[in-house]
């Protein structure tokens, strides 16, 4: 497990063809069989169905654990919303305990999440394909979406169950509606007249969206970065533009350049700062980059700004957030460009124990880049100095602010 990995479990049926059709999504660690959600701590597959069958013949109240696949996954190679939209299309959700011939509560479909985050884009996903679900006229959703609890992997030959006997059993059928919001809402796609064709964001939003709206209470209200935004409510792309697949949830934030799909983020729940690293990774250099999120240095005297004179801001160069202003600049002779006050509000400070020294770390509080450090030897009137990489600024002169 890394920060980039997280795991999701799904109730799709009989588990091992739910296993090997997660297994073959791209960017999926790992998928392992076992049992969740029932009452018991632990259990066996042997116990399960005996628990089942007290449970059909009405002799028993419990609650039985669902057949499920643990699913392991990068986030840096593929989103959540692409799992789920495997999901959903890969098994029958509106059948309510069972999967085709499988009938019992422990076939139950079902979703059971590890983060918050993954039950807002599980419930989510789920409206997006009731809608798709209901136009074919299929029934009701009835997959449940609830914490992850009392998870007991699966005996050994279950595992990899397919990969070992390929001609064994698998009971799992989709309902054969694709999942997918192309065509949904009637609205006009976005005209590229009105937008920049060299490098444009688009957050596709949808009526009655409150994530969407959450989104752009937090950040499209206080856009202040050099990437034009554009809201749209269709889910199609600008005019002549191409998305590289359809949209899985809403707000999609899709990175346009030359008119084609380079990156995109999706779904929002209030952690604006995931959002403005994401960003930063598609707008920044190498080198940039490595400073940023890697708690990285320039060399002294290599960075940008400091011989700059002129009065301005000096903001951040992916939120484009104000930093500092040219008149709080000092020459601290020490090869980074030095500040003894910064813009109220604007930075936010953390102890520092790396490299065997105790320091207090400069972090952008709008998209907590790491910026550099702040020591006690500055001058008046604060005696700070703000001991910034030139690199990660972006120097604003006064007359273009006006």
């Amino acid at each position: 497990m890394s920060e980039h990995t997280e795991t999701i479990v799904f109730g799709m049926g009989c588990f091992w063809g739910a296993e090997k059709r997660m297994a073959a999504i791209d960017g999926v660690l790992d998928v392992e069989s076992g049992y969740a959600n029932g009452d018991a701590s632990d259990t066996s597959y042997r116990e399960v169905l005996a628990l089942e069958k007290q449970i059909q013949n009405g002799a028993v109240a419990a609650r039985n654990h669902a057949e499920v696949v643990k699913v392991t996954f990068d986030r840096q190679k593929v989103e959540l919303a692409t799992i789920l939209a495997a999901f959903w299309e890969n098994h029958d959700p509106t059948q309510a305990d069972g999967q085709g011939n499988d009938i019992g509560s422990n076939y139950r479909s079902a979703i059971y999440y590890t983060r918050p985050e993954q039950a807002q884009l599980a419930a989510q996903t789920r409206d997006i394909y009731q809608t798709a679900l209901t136009r074919a006229g299929f029934g009701q959703i009835v997959t449940e979406i609830e914490v992850l609890k009392n998870y007991v992997r699966a005996e050994d030959y279950h595992q990899d169950y397919l990969v070992k006997n390929p001609d064994g059993y698998c009971g799992l059928g989709g309902t054969g509606v694709k999942y997918g919001m192309a065509g949904e809402g009637g609205h006009q796609p976005l005209e590229p007249a009105n937008l920049n064709a060299e490098r444009q964001l688009v957050v596709f939003e949808a009526e009655a969206c409150p994530y969407c709206e959450k989104f752009k209470a937090d950040i499209i209200d206080h856009w202040q970065a050099d990437v034009p935004v554009a809201r749209s409510l269709s889910p199609n792309p600008p005019v002549g533009w191409t998305l590289e697949k359809t949209l899985f949830a809403t707000p999609t934030i899709v990175l346009f350049e030359n008119g084609r799909e380079v990156a995109r983020y999706t779904g929002y729940n209030g952690e604006a700062r995931k959002f403005w690293q994401w960003l930063g990774f598609q707008l920044l250099t190498p080198e940039q980059r490595r400073i940023a999120f890697e708690q990285g240095t320039e060399i002294p005297g290599s960075g940008s700004h400091l011989d700059e004179k002129r009065p301005g801001t000096y903001v951040d160069p992916v939120s484009g957030a104000p930093l500092f202003r040219s008149d709080a600049k000092f020459d601290s002779d020490t090869g980074w460009p030095s500040f003894f006050n910064p813009v109220e509000g604007a930075l936010e400070l953390r102890e520092d124990l790396s490299h065997g020294m105790r320091r207090v770390e400069v972090i952008s509080k709008s998209s907590g880049i790491h910026l550099g450090h702040v020591f006690d030897d500055g001058p008046p009137p604060t005696g700070k100095r703000y001991c910034i990489n030139g690199n990660v600024l972006k120097f604003v002169p006064d007359e273009e602010r006006n």
